[in-house]
């Protein structure tokens, strides 16, 4: 035992850390909307190799860009939180798929970004001044790169607490100070752990300004206003309309469209919904193809590629408008399409919806 735990701290290097300024205005604000609770978010970010960061050290450095909360779902108890859920996984999925579309964009002495983007662990807000990790907290990140699945072999865990005097940050501390409105300040204590490490160690950061540091693709409306777009992919399904949903790069400009490729049954054609990530304060525009039929072995991307491929663009009834809703604009193009008269058969229609 005592071989191997030599074994272990004579192989490990603790890595360098940059943390974006509007992470830390992140876990300010969320921290201040759960006072009484704990609280936290996944955070995402890159890892430069030695050669590929500003000091050439040979040390990996993590970079810290930006933070996800979890949804509504997550429970926040005065000593305890726990997060990951199906939101922040579409997100996170979201942001990468983004990244890999942003990064050949990269120049000048931004070009050192130019690395997968992946998440790097969590953040949590604990009670009074316990800055160090829990035996709970502990466990779990134990957990979590033992298992080989999830392609991790560390993690940050970020510990934020409240009500400090303010001091000045100073290079060589395992923590950074933020001032609040009421004269305290708030402490993010970082802590590091991987698979030699003995446990969590303190990791040394350095606050970077946002400009020094790449930006991330805006979320996009269906993970924002869950209501609305739960509202919507309820009015097509009662429409008797089969939806699926598609990230897709429509006009070569990231970030992506949320695409919704709609299927009637006994319809000749297929209808590509393409929303803007910010639907609907940007309009849709719509794309037709002939009907696919498809197996229960099709993947459904593989099925939209094709759709897309020989999908033409339809021109936007005039008289439609964003508070209708998705359902209103696919009755037109329906009506259109089958040459009949485009309001009688919305009417018709969403009467009987």
């Amino acid at each position: 035992m005592r071989l191997k735990l030599w074994r272990r701290l004579t192989q490990f290097t603790v890595p360098q850390l940059w943390v974006a300024k509007r992470v830390l205005a992140r876990m300010v604000s969320a921290a201040h909307s759960h006072l009484a609770d704990e609280t936290g978010e996944a955070m995402i970010g890159l890892i430069l190799m030695g050669d590929d960061s500003d000091g050439a050290t040979g040390v990996p450095t993590l970079v810290i860009l930006d933070t996800i909360a979890p949804d509504e779902s997550a429970l926040r108890l005065f000593h305890t939180f726990q997060q990951g859920d199906e939101r922040q996984d579409d997100l996170i999925w979201w942001l990468q798929e983004n990244w890999r579309l942003m990064r050949p964009q990269l120049v000048g002495a931004m070009k050192k970004y130019d690395v997968p983007l992946r998440y790097l662990g969590d953040w949590h807000k604990q009670p009074g001044f316990m800055i160090q990790p829990s035996g709970g907290d502990l466990n779990t990140a134990l957990n979590w790169i033992e298992d080989t699945s999830n392609g991790m072999d560390f993690l940050l865990a970020p510990i934020v607490t409240l009500g400090y005097a303010h001091l000045i940050n100073e290079a060589g501390m395992s923590y950074l100070m933020t001032p609040q409105q009421d004269d305290t300040a708030l402490r993010v204590d970082f802590w590091y752990i991987d698979v030699d490490s003995p446990g969590f160690v303190p990791i040394m950061p350095l606050e970077i300004a946002n400009d020094q540091v790449p930006p991330l693709p805006p979320y996009p409306w269906h993970l924002l206003d869950d209501a609305r777009f739960a509202a919507e992919m309820r009015s097509l399904n009662d429409d008797d309309l089969f939806v699926s949903v598609t990230f897709w790069d429509a006009d070569g400009v990231p970030p992506l469209e949320v695409c919704l490729l709609t299927a009637r049954v006994g319809a000749e054609h297929l209808l590509i919904v393409v929303t803007p990530f910010d639907y609907p304060a940007s309009p849709p525009s719509v794309r037709v193809t002939p009907f696919i039929h498809m197996t229960g072995e099709d993947e459904l991307y593989d099925v939209f590629e094709r759709a897309w491929a020989q999908s033409r663009v339809l021109p936007m009834p005039s008289d439609w408008q964003t508070e209708a809703g998705l359902l209103s604009l696919i009755h037109k193009i329906e009506a259109g399409l089958a040459g009949t008269p485009s309001d009688a058969q919305d009417e018709s229609r969403e009467g009987t919806a």
